[in-house]
């Protein structure tokens, strides 16, 4: 939230590229300009991070869910993880294995 003087300030500056107002006139987005040096901002793909899974549609129109490959190509039909991996993704598998509680 930003108030109306601050908004004043930015415009005055050089700081502010748009802004979005509702019928009655209150401002409801601003954007800014990004300054040399400065970073991008964050997005929300930064924060989920990549889907490892997606829908596919099969040809008599069902759809399932299909595990997207790990190489150069994510659609790929055959080895969805490259071999350089394939230890790593078979480690993370085994320590998720609980195995069963002994009871005495």
């Amino acid at each position: 939230m930003i108030d109306s003087r601050r908004l004043d300030r930015l415009e005055e500056v050089g700081r502010i590229s748009r802004v979005v107002r509702n019928r009655k006139g209150h401002v409801v987005r601003a954007f800014l300009h990004r300054m040399p040096g400065e970073a991008r901002p964050s997005l929300l793909r930064d924060y989920t991070g990549t889907k490892y899974s997606y829908q596919q549609y099969l040809a008599d129109g069902h759809r399932c869910y299909r595990l997207r490959g790990l190489g150069e190509d994510p659609f790929a039909e055959q080895d969805l993880a490259p071999a350089e991996v394939r230890p790593i993704f078979i480690r993370v598998l085994l320590d998720c294995v609980v195995p069963p509680c002994e009871t005495s």
